[in-house]
Parts: C-alpha cells; structure tokens; sequence
C-alpha cells in the first residue's frame, strides 16, 4: 500500500492494529480517526482495563488522595475500534501481516503500531520476590495493592531504588507520616538522570523529611517469616532493615520480548525506529507497515547528534503516538519527523522537579538561577560547548527559556546576567554522571547509541 490509490485504500478499508492499549496507543487510535481512517481498527492490551494514567499511580494514589480505578484516561472522540484485552501479543509474522495472542488467535493488520511500553523491573529472586508484602509499582493493579497496604500503616517502608519513581513513592510514604528507608546503589538519588551535583541536593531534601536514606549499598536478600510475610532485608554493608513493607523500584524492562524472532530490531533497549516512527528491522531496514511509538520506542534525534533515544516520558508518548499515526496514512512527501523535547516532571518532598534537554548527556553543570543550598534554583548542562538539558527546582517559569537555548544549540555556559542570578552562578562544575557501566535507578532518558541494530546480532540469510 505504497501508491496514491493505495493509501485511499487504506484509509477506507484497510486494517490497521495496534499492540499497547497505552497512552501512546490510545492517542495513535484518536489520531488516526481525527485524520480520516475510516477502515477496521483493533486495539490489543495484556491488561483488562481500557488506557489509563500512570503517573498518578506513585502520587495521588499512593497519599489516599485519588483512586487507581479512577485514572482512565480522557477521550478526545470515539473509536469505533475492537478491543482486545486482557490477552498479551505473543508473536509477530512480519512476512503474513499477523500478530498471534496469547489465546491462540491471529490478528491481521496492513499497519501495525507497536506501543507495548515497558514494565516495572521485578526483583530478581522469585521466591523473595513472592513474599507477602513485596511490591512493585507500574500498573493500575499494583497502584491498587500498594496504596491498600500503605493504609494500613506498615512499621516500615523499604523503598529499594532511588530514581524518580522511588523517590515519589519515598515521598508519599513520608507524607503519610510512614517510616521509610531508600536503599540506592547509586552515590545520590535521582544520580542517574540528573547527576551527582543534583542528586546531593535530592538526598538532603530526603533526609530533612525524615528519609533514612542509604546510598552505595545494594539490598542483598529479603527475608521472610514463617506465614510467608517480608519481615527484614539485608543489605551489602551488612546492616538489616527490619520492614513489612518493601517496593522494589529498579527501573523498567521494555515489553520487547513477544518479538523475538520476528525480524524487527527489537532488544532489551527498546525498539529501534526512524525519525518518523518507522520501525527497523534486524538488519537496519527501515519496514513501512510497523511503526513504534512511546517507552518501548528508540528513535534518533538531531538536536542530540542523532543519539537512539529510548524516552520515558508522557509528552514523549503522546506527541511520537501521534506523529506514527499520521505518518501511517501519509505518503512519504507527506510525513512528518518526531521532534519533540524530551520534558519530564516530579513530584516530591514538596519540591516540583521539571526537567527539558537530555540532562545525561550532559558532562557539565551550571546553577544560573537559585542556588542548590535553597534548593530553589535551574541547573543547565552543557556538552561539547552547547547547552544540552536543564533542570529546575521549584523554578520551572525558567524552562522554556532554556528549551529554546537547547533548540538553538546555544554555547554552554550561557554568557548572559539576569536579574535573580547569583554572583558565583558562572562557574561550570562537573554533572558527575555516573559510569555508564555501573547502572543507576531511574533514569527517564537512555542513550542507546547510534546504530538502529543491535550490533551483537548475527544475520544469515534465507539462503
């Protein structure tokens, strides 16, 4: 369906399908009716629920102030579309144009968007993992669990993991009036995605609000009482935290592994697609008819060297959803490239936290409004000589300001006064990122390289 009288086609009849009932994909679906699909379209999800919002799930779910059953996402317009819940993809047959379920069913599709995003890292021993009173945090489901738990008022809260996500869950615990302890492997939370410089004021900020706060130690094993209940974790310097509760907060596993075999250049990192949604296939063959959108996507972005950025981000979701879905029914003269800044906010310790850029790729740091010992100020990083990312505490009127430096490739450090700037705010220090190598919690940008395959692959062919 390449040709003009195809795509009319198409956009008539043809079937289009898409594998995520997310946010992404909820949005693809809207977009492609508001532009004139009027063919057959069939919305896959391995949850029972209809597109909901999860943010709300690690802040006003968990502080009793909002009901996870309650955080459907709004409709912009009616589908008309079949749903398929409850039942997960299992398998891609690129060459047929099918995808098989989990139920034994196949799904034909002349489009396919695949929004499958991620989910929640679980803790690695299964049969610690099972204790009663283990969480993780990602799904309406878990947002229910928890919150009922957290109601409860368990002794103590251990919070393993101290990237956004912990942080905020942290946060809720603390504003609940609960014990809480944060194990972080890394020096600081938030280390991963905003730096040390940052992180060292995120850890001041928790141990104010009661935080026992332990960094540069792992949680080794989690202990369980006669009745099957986490009683105790034990940590790498030796140390034991004695809790009822434990929310394991590692960060996120992108759903790719329904597409092994499939051919697409699907890994662990996400998939990998062009600048206009497009899907590549292991070979670094850009397809036509698979086209990725949201947390589970990796595309290339030219304000970032052309970096594969994977983005677990809601903007990121909703503006690359919707430049799939009109590319889908576009011809190629007509299609658009994904462009949008990556912007992430949280919320935490009564601190509104906003950042735009990509912050991690960032090797230096500048304070250019605030300061960090009031923890109300904006931390702009520089690489290579251009302003690459900020940040802002509590000073998020500044953001878009910055966002048009990162946009016009502005030099680093910024040469101008303004009026609420501080005298020794000019000197550069170092972000101090962590080793790549040595893999931090949390981070909501990842820098996945510049090959759309997985250079560890080996491809035969047929013949």
């Amino acid at each position: 369906m390449n040709g003009d009288g195809s795509l009319e086609r198409l956009r008539r009849e043809g079937r289009i399908v898409v594998v995520g009932a997310s946010l992404a994909g909820l949005r693809a679906a809207e977009t492609l009716r508001e532009e004139g699909f009027a063919g057959s379209l069939t919305m896959i999800g391995d949850e029972p629920y209809e597109p909901y919002d999860r943010p709300p799930l690690s802040k006003q779910v968990l502080l009793g102030a909002a009901d996870a059953e309650r955080t459907a996402l709004p409709r912009r317009r009616a589908l008309d579309a079949t749903w398929r819940l409850g039942v997960a993809a299992t398998g891609l047959d690129m060459a047929a144009r099918r995808v098989r379920l989990a139920d034994g069913d196949e799904v034909p599709y002349d489009r396919l968007l695949i929004a499958t995003g991620v989910r929640a890292r679980p803790w690695p021993h299964e049969a610690e993992a099972a204790l009663d009173g283990v969480f993780v945090l990602r799904t309406r489901d878990d947002g229910v669990a928890l919150a009922r738990r957290l109601a409860q008022g368990p002794r103590r809260v251990l919070v393993i993991g101290a990237g956004f996500t912990g942080s905020e869950i942290a946060s809720a615990c603390r504003e609940r009036g609960l014990p809480v302890t944060v194990a972080e492997r890394g020096a600081a939370p938030l280390v991963g995605a905003l730096g040390g410089v940052v992180g060292a004021v995120a850890a001041e900020l928790q141990r104010e609000h009661g935080v026992d706060l332990r960094c540069g130690v792992m949680v080794t094993a989690l202990e369980g009482d006669a009745s099957g209940r986490v009683r105790a974790a034990h940590l790498s310097d030796g140390s034991t935290v004695e809790t009822d509760v434990v929310v394991v907060s590692l960060g996120a596993t992108r759903n790719t592994e329904w597409l092994a075999g499939s051919g697409l250049g699907a890994g662990p990192r996400g998939i990998a697609c062009d600048a206009g949604c497009r899907a590549f296939d292991i070979r670094g063959i850009v397809t036509d008819d698979v086209y990725v959108a949201g947390d589970v996507a990796r595309s290339p972005h030219p304000l970032f060297g052309y970096q594969f950025l994977s983005l677990e981000h809601w903007g990121n979701a909703v503006s690359q959803a919707t430049t799939a879905a009109h590319n889908m029914l576009s011809a190629s003269p007509e299609r658009v490239p994904h462009m949008w800044m990556p912007a992430f906010w949280s919320s935490q310790f009564g601190v509104n936290v906003k950042s735009v850029g990509v912050p991690p790729l960032g090797t230096e740091i500048v304070v250019t409004q605030g300061s960090l010992a009031d923890r109300r100020f904006v931390g702009v990083y520089g690489y290579q000589g251009r302003v690459i990312g900020a940040v802002a505490f509590d000073q998020a009127r500044w953001l878009p300001f910055y966002q048009e430096l990162i946009e016009t490739t502005a030099p680093f450090p910024p040469s101008f006064a303004t009026v609420d700037r501080r005298a020794d705010a000019g000197r550069p220090l170092d972000a101090d990122f962590p080793d790549p190598s040595v893999p931090t919690h949390g981070p909501t940008v990842t820098l996945s390289g510049y090959s759309p395959a997985d250079r560890r692959m080996t491809f035969t062919p047929a013949h």
